[in-house]
C-alpha cells in the first residue's frame, strides 16, 4: 500500500504551469529525491502535496485519504509535515518555543503537556544542540542550526512522511552531511518516509534511495539515485541535450 499518491497533478500560477500532469507513489518508510534545474516545478510540486497551493488538476492522497487542495492544518494531522526552503523560524521566540509552535496542540488541552515533554525529548535526542541553546532566540542560531531547528518543529507532529524543500540551500557541506546524517538516522528509527528537494543530484546519490528528475514542470526520469545519478541519460535529461 502507498503512502502518498500522485495522479495527473498540475500547478498553476496564472498562465504559468508550473507541474503538468505529474503521477508517483511513495511507499511508507521510501527515501524520495526531487531534482533538476531552477525552475523544474519542483518546489511547486511539494507546495501542492503539502496543502500550500491547490492544484489546479488532478489528485493527491495521503494515506488513503484524498487531500487535494485541503489546507496545510488538516494535511499535517494526517501526518504530513513541511519544511519549507529558507528554514523559516520565528526569530524572536526561543528554540523551544519554536518547537512546541509544531505540536499542532494548545496549551491546556488534555495530555498537552506529557505529549510535548515525550516529543521535545525525542527531537533533543535527535538534535542535542537544539537542547544546549533551547533558551536561546532562534533568529541567532547558526544557519545549520536553524535547518535542525525547523526538522525539529516539523518533527513535532510525529509524522509519517517529511517533504523537505532544499535541506542544503546555503550551508556548508560539513553541516549538509551533519543534517542528512540525522534524516537517515530519523528513517531508520520511526521509519519516516522522507520526500526531498534538492537541485543537485550529488546528494541524492550520496545518500541513496529513489530519485525523480524534473524538468519543464514533468518528471523524466524515475530510478535508483545512485545508479541514475551516474546515467547519461540523468545529464541528458537535466541540462536538454539533444532537445530542438
Amino acid at each position: 500500500m502507498s503512502l502518498l499518491s500522485l495522479s495527473n497533478v498540475t500547478v498553476r500560477y496564472g498562465r504559468l504551469t508550473a507541474v503538468r500532469g505529474v503521477s508517483f507513489t511513495m511507499a511508507e518508510g521510501e527515501v524520495l529525491f526531487v531534482t533538476g534545474p531552477n525552475g523544474a516545478g519542483k518546489s511547486s510540486l511539494l507546495r501542492a502535496v503539502a496543502g500550500v497551493v491547490a492544484p489546479a488538476g488532478g489528485r493527491i492522497d495521503l494515506a488513503d485519504h484524498d487531500i487535494t487542495g485541503r489546507s496545510p492544518e488538516t494535511i499535517a494531522r494526517l501526518g504530513l509535515s513541511m519544511v519549507p526552503e529558507g528554514r523559516e523560524v520565528f526569530g524572536s521566540l526561543s528554540v523551544e518555543e519554536n518547537l512546541l509552535v509544531g505540536t499542532g496542540m494548545h496549551a491546556g488541552t488534555r495530555g498537552w503537556r506529557a505529549r510535548c515533554e515525550t516529543d521535545l525529548a525525542a527531537v533533543y535526542a535527535t538534535f542535542p544542540i537544539l537542547k544546549d541553546r533551547r533558551r536561546s532566540q532562534a533568529g541567532l542560531l547558526s544557519g545549520g542550526q536553524q535547518q535542525m531547528l525547523v526538522i525539529g518543529r516539523a518533527l513535532m507532529t510525529n509524522p509519517r512522511l517529511m517533504a523537505i524543500d532544499e535541506p542544503s540551500l546555503g550551508l556548508a557541506p560539513n553541516i549538509i552531511d551533519q543534517v542528512y546524517d540525522r534524516l537517515t538516522e530519523l528513517r531508520r528509527h520511526r521509519a519516516l518516509a522522507l520526500l526531498i528537494v534538492e537541485q543537485s543530484s550529488t546528494r541524492a546519490m550520496m545518500v541513496g534511495g529513489r530519485m525523480m528528475l524534473m524538468r519543464g514542470g514533468e518528471i523524466l526520469l524515475d530510478g535508483d539515485a545512485r545508479a541514475l545519478g551516474q546515467s547519461e541519460a540523468m545529464q541528458s535529461a537535466y541540462f536538454g541535450y539533444g532537445e530542438h
